[in-house]
């Protein structure tokens, strides 16, 4: 694992990220951020980042950082530093910072492209627009599509036939007053955001948005949890990359949930994978039950998030968190949701509504 001081960061300029054969050289890069530096020396590191096309993550084994290294580390893809209290959210708080940096090495080696790509698009597209940004990650989700990390996957996925169309409605609309009630309701398949539960939820949304009488719009799942994300039955199904990215980007649900983020509350339970926090964090509230869980397994498929999330949970939580998510694919609690802004509010798990039971 190669590790650098600021110093040599601030040194190091442009370099080759390719080897002979266009597959990426050491694709993560750590930055050991306990010793002292000038700030002339932490503004250089700082600007060097942005020159260097691998995942670059700080490590610090000190609670206290160095006040001359905050602008480093926001520039940072992230940044490792012991766990507790009132951690900034350009900072992620492990047990043992070292020992993550290793195992983010690990993650990062086994599928370098999706890796890079998602932390190169983190860096600049939170400056976008939000219809602007779905655009640039639908894009970079297509072009890993066609690359040898995803190809891996589906091979050791193995063939699975495609779902049965649904025996009732994939989404329960229901109205009452100026509240529109919208559920996600094929449980059987743990309400995976497939193509039928896609065009449904998004024929669902066009009401609201095209009903100005609606002024509150609620939505969530049917089962023992709120989505399960994307149908892995479905995944490498595209007849092509372009058309994938068309209907990813048009047909999708993301630029609707994000229209209506002032009247929507999306409320979510159980394990929530992939799609199924991408596109609850378009909201402008998120009420989880205590037993929701939140993950993105993307990068470990060689893709990255595709629902939306590389634009709706970094508007929640930051660029850096959202990152350090992705490539560990590790489950986040409701508890720590909470506290780093992904959701906004725990209720406990009894206080289910109907549709949930």
């Amino acid at each position: 694992m190669p590790w650098l001081d600021v110093r040599r960061l601030a040194d190091s300029g442009s370099q080759d990220l390719l080897d002979v054969d266009g597959a990426i050289r050491r694709p993560l890069m750590v930055v050991a951020l306990d010793a002292p530096v000038e700030p002339a020396v932490a503004d250089a590191a700082a600007r060097a980042v942005a020159d260097v096309d691998r995942v670059v993550v700080g490590v610090t084994t000190s609670p206290a950082l160095d006040p001359m290294l905050v602008p480093l580390v926001r520039a940072l893809d992230l940044t490792l530093v012991p766990a507790g209290p009132a951690v900034p959210r350009e900072r992620v708080g492990v047990p043992d910072p070292i020992a993550e940096a290793a195992e983010l090495h690990r993650l990062v080696a086994a599928n370098p492209q999706a890796a890079t790509v998602l932390a190169g698009l983190l860096r600049w597209s939170g400056s976008l627009r939000v219809p602007d940004a779905l655009d640039a990650e639908s894009l970079a989700y297509s072009t890993l599509l066609g690359g040898d990390e995803f190809r891996r996957w589906l091979d050791l996925r193995g063939p699975r036939p495609l779902p049965a169309p649904a025996a009732t409605e994939p989404v329960l609309v229901a109205r009452d007053g100026d509240e529109l009630r919208i559920t996600l309701h094929r449980p059987e398949r743990r309400n995976a955001y497939g193509r039928e539960i896609r065009d449904a939820l998004v024929a669902a949304l066009e009401i609201a948005v095209l009903d100005t009488g609606v002024t509150r719009v609620v939505l969530d799942g049917a089962g023992p949890l709120f989505s399960a994300g994307g149908d892995l039955a479905e995944f490498g199904t595209a007849p092509d990359l372009a058309t994938a990215h068309v209907v990813r980007s048009r047909g999708g649900a993301g630029r609707l949930l994000h229209r209506l983020a002032d009247r929507l509350e999306v409320r979510v339970h159980g394990p929530c994978v992939g799609a199924g926090i991408e596109l609850p964090a378009f909201a402008g509230r998120v009420v989880a039950r205590s037993d929701a869980t939140f993950r993105l397994p993307e990068v470990a498929m060689g893709l990255i998030p595709g629902a939306g999330g590389t634009v709706s949970i970094v508007r929640r939580i930051g660029r850096w968190r959202a990152l350090h998510l992705a490539l560990t694919g590790r489950p986040l609690a409701a508890g720590t949701a909470l506290q780093w802004g992904l959701v906004d509010e725990v209720e406990p798990a009894g206080e289910a509504s109907d549709a949930l039971r």
